[in-house]
C-alpha cells in the first residue's frame, strides 16, 4: 500500500497482510497490518519496522517519499518479530551505522535477534530526542505486552506512536477510525482480550499516568490496524473499561462433547440460566475459536466449563482452552464445571482443579 500522510511531514507506511488467519494461536479473520511511521524533519526518523516478509515493501514505500539512505535514525518501540523482523533488511538499506533508539530491554532483545552490531542508543523512560522542529519523548511501557515495549510521543504534533497498544488485527485500505466506523471496535476488543488482558492492572496505571501528565492527543498510532483520529479517547476509555473487568450478568457455557451427552447438559444449563434472566450463551469449542471465546469471557460474570471424560482425562479441546484462558488471567468471575462419562468420570474434578489454579472462584 502507498504511504499515507497522517500529519504534515509524517507518514504511515502500512504493510497489509491480507491472508494471515492465525497470529500465534489467535484467529485473525480480517488479516492484519504492520505499521511503520516516517517523520520528515532535520533528522529523518523511522519509527518501527515490519514483519520480515514485508521488509522490501517498507523500503519501497519509503522510497516513494525519500531516498532511504537519507533516514538519519530509527526508533524501535517493540522488538517482537512482526515489527523488528524486517529491521535487519531496512538497516542494511539505510545504513547500519545509523543510530537505533530503543529501550534498554529493547537493546538486549535486538542484540540477540541480530548478529549485526547496530549503533544502539538505549533510552531512558522520559528521555527525549530532538530531531529538528520536533521533540520526541519516550515512555517506557514494560509488559504492554513485552518487557521492551515503549511509546514514542511527538510533542509538537500531539501524536502518540503506541507500538502494540490500541491496535487491531485488521487488514484494510482505510487508515483511520472515522473511515471504518464502529466496525473496528470488536476487532480492538478481541485484540485486547487475547494479547493485553494479562496486563490489565498495568494498563490502568499507564492510563492514569497519561491523564496525570495531561498528554494531549490528536492522533493515536498503533503498530497494527487503523489509526485513531476522530476520537482517540474512545479507545483509551474502552481500554480502561476492559481492564477494570467489571462482570455483567452474563454466563458462558463453554464445552465440547463426544456423543452429545455433555452438549445436552450445556443446553439445559443455558436454558435454566435464561429462565433466571441471565444472558447465557453456549459455546462449543470445536465450533468456536478459542480467541473468539476469550473475547466473550472479557465481560462475563460466570464461566461454566463442560467436558466428557476421555481416557481418564479431559477432552482435548477443553484442556486446550483451559490452558489458554489461564495464561490470560481473567478476573472477577465465578466458575463451575460439568460433564458426562461412561465409567470413570474424572473430567469435572480436573476442570475444577484447572479453574482454581487459574484464580477463579469455583462454585
Amino acid at each position: 500500500m502507498k504511504p499515507v500522510e497522517i500529519a504534515k511531514g509524517i507518514y504511515c507506511l502500512p504493510a497489509i497482510d491480507w491472508n494471515i488467519r492465525d497470529f500465534h494461536g489467535y484467529s485473525v479473520y480480517k488479516g492484519s497490518t504492520y505499521n511503520a511511521y516516517l517523520i520528515l524533519d532535520e533528522k529523518v526518523t523511522l519509527i518501527d519496522a515490519v514483519k520480515k516478509e514485508f521488509a522490501d515493501d517498507l523500503i519501497k514505500g519509503i522510497s516513494q517519499i525519500i531516498d532511504p539512505k537519507k533516514i538519519d535514525c530509527v526508533i524501535s518501540n517493540h522488538t517482537e518479530m512482526d515489527h523488528s523482523g524486517g529491521l535487519s533488511r531496512v538497516m542494511h538499506r539505510i545504513g547500519e551505522d545509523k543510530p537505533l533508539y530503543c529501550s534498554k530491554m529493547g537493546h538486549k532483545n535486538l542484540s540477540k535477534h541480530f548478529q549485526q552490531k547496530f549503533n544502539y542508543h538505549p533510552v531512558e523512560n522520559g528521555g527525549e530526542l530532538n530531531i529538528g522542529n520536533r521533540t520526541l519523548s519516550f515512555m517506557e511501557t514494560r509488559m504492554l505486552h513485552w518487557p521492551d515495549s515503549m511509546f514514542t510521543y511527538a510533542k509538537e504534533d500531539r501524536i502518540l506512536f503506541a507500538s502494540d497498544a490500541f491496535g487491531q488485527h485488521y487488514a484494510s485500505l482505510e487508515r483511520f477510525d472515522d473511515e471504518v466506523g464502529d466496525e473496528i471496535m470488536p476487532h480492538a476488543r478481541k485484540y485486547f482480550a487475547n494479547i493485553l488482558l494479562p496486563y490489565a492492572p498495568l494498563i490502568l496505571k499507564l492510563v492514569a499516568k497519561v491523564k496525570e501528565i495531561g498528554l494531549a492527543l490528536d492522533l493515536l498510532c498503533p503498530d497494527h490496524g487503523i489509526i485513531w483520529r476522530k476520537d482517540p479517547s474512545k479507545i483509551i476509555n474502552a481500554y480502561v473499561e476492559w481492564s477494570e473487568q467489571k462482570p455483567k450478568r452474563k454466563a458462558l457455557v463453554i464445552y465440547d462433547t463426544m456423543w452429545h451427552s455433555t452438549e445436552a447438559m450445556a443446553e439445559a444449563i443455558v436454558e435454566s440460566l435464561g429462565d433466571e434472566g441471565v444472558d447465557a450463551k453456549p459455546l462449543k469449542l470445536r465450533a468456536s475459536h478459542r480467541s473468539d471465546i476469550i473475547t466473550e469471557v472479557l465481560d462475563a460474570g460466570a464461566i461454566i466449563i463442560g467436558s466428557p471424560t476421555l481416557n481418564n482425562g479431559l477432552f482435548p479441546t477443553v484442556s486446550d482452552f483451559l490452558t489458554y484462558m489461564k495464561g490470560l488471567k481473567p478476573q472477577n468471575k465465578v466458575a463451575a464445571a460439568f460433564g458426562s462419562y461412561g465409567w470413570s468420570g474424572e473430567a469435572v474434578k480436573l476442570i475444577n482443579q484447572e479453574l482454581e489454579a487459574a484464580g477463579f472462584k469455583v462454585i
